[in-house]
């Protein structure tokens, strides 16, 4: 017996509902399924020492414990957490034993952060709350929420999420200068190149730059996210690169000179160093890569390389995601076993190298992303 049309009709609805139900379901879960900051959101502007309302999502992820937010300039090397006796066990970003203690590969000073804000489910919202932004923060800045998941007795693993926005003050910028001695001197006349030193042509640094604004707070300026501009008044004694770096490219006497929202400083630089020509190393931080969670992941700089063939001293840091720990950061190929994730997250590492002479080479970078 042919079924009238009008049930048809009824039995087509009914299959087109349950499976548009089907679908938003998987979306919904989909979306719920990660730990998430939900604010403040990516590419929002904010002001200096003014707090903002953080929120997060939990996902799928069940017995949260607490949410640490931590404030980062773009750049900077992920830091070790400084919270390795919380409660429980260690976090799997906390890095307890001195086998992880690093240094920035560029500063020198060492990595360890306190967070922001510490965040549990009696906040409000639950593991969000006013998270103050730092009174000195200036220009594009990350924020990194890593999150403690109760795993009972096996202790606590970490989940995290990261947004990028911009900070500016609200005050003006009355002067801009740069915060070393005057004038420079570059080098050691007469004396043999050193690994570390200022004292080889090639040579690549940077200057810091600070800000005295209306407020009484001074501010770093040196990252061009800030709005300062570097000009050199002989790019044949010293050159602007990008990022703020300056190059030691010969020798005698130049000006540089930084300005930044009509503010303007100078500074007069001699340079004598080391007169053998040198070209500056090439570092090659490999190909981007996707692994899954728990994979052993061997990063490499072996593609690095100097115009004169001469031996590298390697640098690796860590600029995106959660802090991993890295083996052999010194060597051309260190290594790290890729956390778990949630979702799909990127980490990216910095390579520089620098020659026997001291020459460095400009940061290269490279993405490993890491699947659930």
């Amino acid at each position: 017996m042919r079924e009238p049309s009008h049930v048809k009709h009824h039995t087509w609805v009914r299959l087109t509902c349950l499976c548009a139900l089907a679908v938003s379901s998987t979306l919904w879960a989909t979306h719920a399924r990660a730990f998430k900051i939900v604010a403040p959101a990516n590419g929002t502007t904010l002001t200096s020492g003014q707090p903002t309302a953080a929120e997060v999502e939990a996902g799928r992820e069940a017995g949260l414990v607490e949410v640490r937010y931590y404030w980062y300039p773009e750049q900077t090397e992920a830091l070790v957490e400084q919270g390795e006796e919380r409660a429980g066990k260690a976090s799997q970003s906390g890095m307890a034993t001195e086998k992880y203690w690093q240094k920035d590969s560029i500063t020198g000073a060492p990595v360890v952060a306190l967070p922001a804000l510490t965040s549990t489910v009696d906040r409000v919202p639950p593991y969000g709350g006013q998270l103050p932004v730092p009174p000195d923060a200036i220009g594009r800045m990350r924020l990194l929420a890593i999150a403690d998941i109760s795993q009972g007795r096996l202790g606590r693993k970490t989940v995290f999420d990261e947004v990028f926005v911009t900070v500016q003050p609200k005050a003006d910028l009355l002067s801009i200068d740069f915060e070393t001695e005057k004038p420079l001197q570059l080098g050691r006349t007469g004396q043999s190149s050193a690994y570390g030193h200022v004292d080889s042509l090639g040579k690549i640094f940077e200057l810091p730059v600070v800000g005295e604004f209306a407020d009484g707070i001074s501010r770093p300026l040196s990252s061009p996210s800030t709005g300062t501009i570097y000009t050199s008044g002989n790019d044949h004694i010293l050159k602007v690169l990008p990022d703020g770096l300056l190059q030691i490219v010969g020798i005698g006497k130049t000006t540089l000179t930084v300005t930044n929202h009509g503010k303007q400083a100078t500074l007069d630089v001699r340079v004598e160093v080391n007169p053998e020509p040198n070209e500056p190393p090439i570092a090659d931080a490999g190909t981007a890569k996707t692994v899954k969670a728990g994979t052993k992941v061997r990063l490499s700089g072996l593609q690095s390389r100097d115009p004169e063939g001469e031996a590298l001293f390697y640098a690796w840091g860590q600029v995106r995601g959660s802090k991993v720990a890295m083996l052999d950061v010194n060597m051309a190929e260190p290594s790290f076993t890729a956390p778990y994730v949630s979702e799909t997250r990127t980490f990216r590492f910095k390579l520089r190298v620098t020659d026997k002479k001291g020459a460095d080479s400009v940061p290269a970078f490279v993405d490993v992303t890491v699947e659930p």
